[in-house]
């Protein structure tokens, strides 16, 4: 690892010195994608730099403790000595994790696709409140939402919503939000006072390039007819709504937000694009073996993943046995506490399989 370490080291001095090189600043392209680079780098050089000057202070520590003969001064080397070599091992194990193989995807912007399941009207109740919960995290995140079709189901619920989060990092965080979400409360319409359990699936796909997925103009219908639902004066007046079907796949998207034809043409494609990397990732990940494949999992959108008890205000992320009782707030957006520890402990378990390979 250390001497990868310093091999990287060397790597990011001369990137260090292309991002002052004349030649480079003139081509804003190459800049920019050194630029990239050398910030993705710095944590794991500064990381790395911390380590060692931990090592440097333990070995100057360890020969002041040979040499020091008063028992209060190596008492109080030995006490410096053991914090130094604390953060020594701290500094190691996030050089590790730092070192785990990085999801290309993980800059990318996202679509989040959410679909009501079982529960009929209070589980498109519970769709949107989804929804609102990912746009007030974005909001707090500074990323952008937009959204790319909605089908409503007349009392302010969705019985599916597909929208799009740009925004630094989206997917790196996002993407452990895929699978059933579960949702245990007295809907409004029990006159019974009986809890109710519904779902919802929710779906996170990495915005793909038109480079990511090649995509044959004969094997697409276009389908253009007149959108309904809110969307300005235009919006039943004419045909602005497009429906795409991906012939091999089977797989149809729909986009009638924007007022433009074109424009909602661009956004069905992209989400298109989007379902055909997926669904390739989801076949090179299958390809996997499965002692291999981290436990948290992010993208199987079948398995159930969180439940939210409103009876007991609590929230509770099944693959890693996280619960809060802080229901109010996560659903008002504040998911940083839950997904830092789903990422946490996906990073442990990716670090133990990596050892257990090595070994």
């Amino acid at each position: 690892m250390f001497e990868r370490m310093d091999a990287l080291c060397g790597h990011y001095e001369e990137l260090g010195m292309r991002l002052n090189d004349p030649s480079v600043i003139s081509d804003q392209s190459q800049w920019q994608k050194i630029m990239k680079e050398h910030a993705q780098l710095t944590p794991l050089i500064n990381t790395y730099q911390a380590w060692k000057k931990a090592s440097v202070d333990i070995a100057d520590a360890q020969i002041m403790l040979r040499e020091e003969t008063d028992e209060d001064m190596r008492g109080m080397i030995q006490e410096d000595l053991e914090q130094t070599e604390q953060l020594r091992q701290e500094k190691e194990q996030e050089l590790k994790i730092l070192l785990l193989p990085k999801d290309p995807n993980d800059d990318k912007n996202v679509f989040v696709e959410i679909r009501a399941g079982a529960g009929g009207d209070e589980a498109a109740l519970f769709g949107a409140e989804l929804f609102r919960m990912y746009s007030r995290y974005a909001e707090r995140a500074h990323w952008k939402v937009e959204v790319i079709s909605v089908n409503e189901n007349g009392i302010g619920g969705f019985k599916e919503i597909v929208f799009m989060v740009q925004g630094q990092g989206a997917y790196s965080r996002l993407k452990y939000e895929s699978g059933v979400h579960r949702v245990q409360r007295v809907p409004a319409t029990e006159s019974g006072g009986r809890i109710h359990t519904s779902t919802a699936t929710v779906a996170v796909l990495p915005e793909a390039e038109e480079v990511d997925v090649e995509i044959d103009p004969n094997d697409l219908r276009i389908d253009v007819y007149r959108a309904s639902g809110n969307g300005g004066q235009c919006v039943n007046t004419t045909d602005s709504a497009v429906r795409i079907t991906h012939f091999p796949t089977g797989l149809v998207v729909t986009c009638q937000d924007e007022k433009s034809q074109l424009r909602n043409k661009e956004k069905a494609m992209q989400v298109l694009r989007a379902r055909l990397y997926e669904m390739e990732l989801k076949k090179q990940q299958d390809s996997v073996s499965a002692d291999r494949r981290s436990q948290v999992g992010t993208g199987d959108r079948s398995e159930k993943i969180r439940t939210y008890n409103f009876p007991q205000s609590r929230v509770t992320d099944h693959r890693v046995k996280w619960t809060t009782h802080r229901i109010t707030e996560i659903l008002d957006g504040d998911l940083d506490e839950m997904l830092d520890y789903i990422i946490t402990t996906d990073q442990a378990e990716r670090l133990k399989a990596s050892e257990a390979t090595e070994n």
